[in-house]
């Protein structure tokens, strides 16, 4: 959804005078979307009040006045005069709204056309055209990168990896693009196929990949029940499905004969803020899971009445693409000592966003709120350290031997004692 570096320069220095045409679209209400490294919170604006309590609250005048109208007007018909080739309203359009976004410098704050809504919309029920592989923002490079991919997947079937870079989609550079931009380009129709350019490590040159797009039925929870009544439950990502799918994997580990229980968030992206605070219902004690606060210091509480708390010792795996909506429950979980951390620190992704529907079915999401862990933490920028450290060996994992979760038994057999 971002433009690349070169553009940004350029762009950032007239986006502040485009803001006027960001809300000519219509009323602004919130709905929920499930998205890589995001979270989610509900909420409704109605009437522009969002806009207008804003500029209120922040006593200053709106810069939508007519030398800015008029500049705009100028500007528009410079490059309609003198640039090279032929323009695309559209595109000229789309690109006022998104100017309006860059120019917050932040990559969670981005513009989505109505298609691209559409598209992500289709996520939130589990079900997808797609190639079957995790997308997260690697905002230190300034590209998407494969943070999962799913079994038995086109993704599986081509070779992508977990932690390939996604330089190219369909020979378009993906530099400085929102994660859910690159993945609204990967997506298409069924049987279709997609060219995925990649850099990985320890290739010289970029990888390219004819990967076919398929309906992808996404798993959420995976459970299993290994050796000593251990009961593994992996979450992939928190989406509305992932409520039940979760619901229905511990209870079958309780009739299992569950001793002790390992839930993985590694590489778990995050997702709706409804659905963790749903599942941290079922294991938390009684008390906040989670708090958010705006920039006017309105704090919102999320909490737990505790009358499911776990009875079982519990270990949580993460890792460094461990994020958002998987911070809150793991965070909820290390501030309450009802568990045990194992492998790396976690992303650090302590903000949330809102996806604002405009009339025209195309939206803006933006960042609006910090979250705090119950014991008052903000991990944004800085993540979740793990109580036993453990580095993923992927030379072990070629052998069939996942080290994070193998030192995650050894510390719940220890815990189960």
């Amino acid at each position: 959804m971002l433009e690349s570096d070169n553009q940004n320069n350029m762009h950032k220095q007239e986006s502040n005078k485009n803001y006027w045409m960001g809300f000519v679209a219509g009323i602004l209400v919130t709905v929920v979307l499930s998205c890589a490294a995001m979270l989610i919170v509900i909420g409704v604006t109605k009437n522009n009040s969002f806009v207008k309590t804003a500029r209120k609250s922040q006593d200053t005048e709106s810069i939508t006045d007519q030398s800015v109208i008029n500049k705009m007007s100028i500007v528009e018909n410079i490059v309609r005069k003198n640039y090279w080739q032929d323009i695309d309203e559209e595109t000229l359009e789309q690109g006022v709204y998104r100017g309006i976004l860059d120019s917050l410098e932040d990559p969670y704050s981005v513009y989505y056309t109505a298609e691209e809504l559409e598209k992500l919309r289709e996520e939130t029920q589990g079900i997808y055209y797609g190639i079957g592989a995790y997308i997260s923002q690697n905002t230190d490079i300034g590209y998407a990168q494969i943070s999962k991919v799913i079994k038995n997947t086109p993704a599986e079937e081509s070779g992508l990896m977990q932690d390939d870079i996604i330089y190219k989609v369909n020979d378009e550079d993906m530099q400085g693009k929102d994660s859910n931009y690159v993945v609204s380009r990967i997506k298409g129709d069924e049987h279709t196929f997609v060219k995925i350019t990649v850099i990985r490590e320890n290739e010289k040159d970029p990888i390219d990949f004819d990967v076919e797009r398929r309906k992808i039925e996404t798993p959420t929870v995976e459970y299993t029940m290994y050796e000593d009544n251990m009961a593994y439950i992996q979450i992939s990502e928190f989406d509305i499905v992932t409520t039940s799918q979760f619901e229905n994997a511990y209870e079958q580990a309780k009739k299992d004969g569950m001793k002790g229980l390992i839930i993985d968030l590694r590489s778990n992206p995050g997702g709706n803020l409804s659905t963790v605070c749903e599942i941290a219902r079922m294991i938390l004690p009684k008390g906040l899971i989670v708090y958010t606060e705006d920039k006017y210091g309105k704090r919102e509480e999320y909490t737990c009445d505790g009358s499911h708390q776990i009875d079982v010792p519990l270990v949580v795996l993460t890792n460094g693409h461990s994020a958002s909506a998987s911070e809150i429950l793991a965070g909820a979980i290390k501030d309450y000592k009802i568990g045990k951390l194992v492998g790396t620190t976690t992303f650090g992704k302590g903000i949330v966003q809102s996806v604002l529907s405009l009339s025209d079915g195309s939206a803006v999401k933006l960042t609006v709120s910090s979250y705090f862990t119950p014991n008052g933490n903000n991990i944004h920028e800085i993540g979740i350290e793990p109580d036993v450290e453990v580095e993923f060996d992927s030379e072990q994992y070629k052998n069939g031997v996942d080290n994070q979760l193998e030192r995650g038994k050894e510390v719940l057999a220890g815990m189960m004692k």
